[in-house]
């Protein structure tokens, strides 16, 4: 398909604070588009705002909180107008063995990544009818890969893919075309803060080449943008992720059979670590606790 011209186009970027949605902020800016920014963490979407070339402006909002995404959907159509363009990013991760995984921390990886890509669409979908928009949901290289130490993850990087190719067929009538963006291991706060983890750390250096590198996060963004403008459906942040589909029947197979020894080695490490349950990772992990406290105590 070809390229659209983002001049003018107005995007909602959701966990626009830092990594993926910061730089695929300023790059849709650089390009012409006006920015809604949403996440957690008003100073620091502030900020990214401020630097900005074209007009925007940034809301503070939960995504998995429906009220407070339904008044930032009324707010950004009075703001900019219209809404053309919302890539569902915002995100958390955990990792380590399920069995011994925090319960909270679990379940608030499928609330902000699964439930709350849900929340955004459902927020933004009259919008995106009205303008013939896009939506394209981050989803991961752990869509197409099942692994070990990353149940939650997997298992909501798995829904929203699965989502995302549902709501293209209800919606694809009226307009709006609906894509799904795949990244593997990308230089974030999220992938930095699961490498803090020396056994989640080794884990994946075991992996086979290309799974097993952390890649610059500016190149990623960059075919990101480029999907944008295509607005098409499946969008792939490193090269190699479009060859992962062809296979992606057999590695459930594979991995469990891999997996099992991987497992296998690392139990005498994860017995030693003694560290307990793991809580959410990366200054994203960080500030949706701190949010998520904050609303408890008050």
């Amino acid at each position: 398909m070809a390229r659209r011209d983002l001049q003018g186009q107005v995007a909602v970027v959701t966990g626009a604070a830092r990594g993926v949605g910061e730089l695929l902020a300023r790059k849709l800016a650089a390009r012409g588009a006006r920015l809604a920014l949403v996440g957690l963490e008003p100073d620091e979407l502030k900020k990214v705002g401020e630097t900005l070339p074209t007009d925007s402006a940034h809301w503070h909002a939960d995504v998995t909180d429906h009220a407070a995404m339904s008044q930032v959907a009324r707010e950004v159509r009075e703001r900019f107008g219209a809404v053309d363009i919302v890539v569902a990013n915002a995100g958390v991760a955990t990792g380590g063995p399920f069995t011994d995984s925090d319960e909270t921390a679990w379940r608030r990886v499928i609330e902000v990544n699964l439930l709350g890509s849900a929340t955004t669409a459902r927020a933004f979908l009259p919008a995106l009818i009205e303008s013939r928009g896009y939506l394209l949901q981050i989803a991961s290289l752990a869509a197409l890969t099942p692994a070990p130490m990353m149940t939650a993850y997997c298992t909501s990087k798995s829904g929203v893919e699965a989502f995302a190719h549902s709501l293209r067929a209800e919606v694809g009538y009226q307009g709006v075309r609906v894509g799904v963006g795949y990244l593997s291991w990308t230089d974030t706060d999220m992938v930095r803060g699961a490498d803090q983890d020396e056994v989640l750390r080794d884990l994946r250096g075991r992996l086979p080449w290309p799974t097993s590198r952390t890649y610059p996060l500016g190149p990623a963004v960059d075919r990101i943008v480029t999907g944008i403008e295509r607005r098409s459906f499946h969008v792939y942040g490193q090269w190699w992720l479009r060859g992962m589909q062809s296979i992606r029947g057999y590695l459930p197979g594979i991995i469990g059979r891999v997996g099992q020894r991987e497992m296998k080695h690392f139990a005498p490490r994860l017995a030693a670590s003694g560290d307990g349950p793991r809580g959410l990772v990366g200054a994203g992990g960080v500030a949706d606790e701190k949010e998520r406290t904050e609303r408890t105590e008050g």
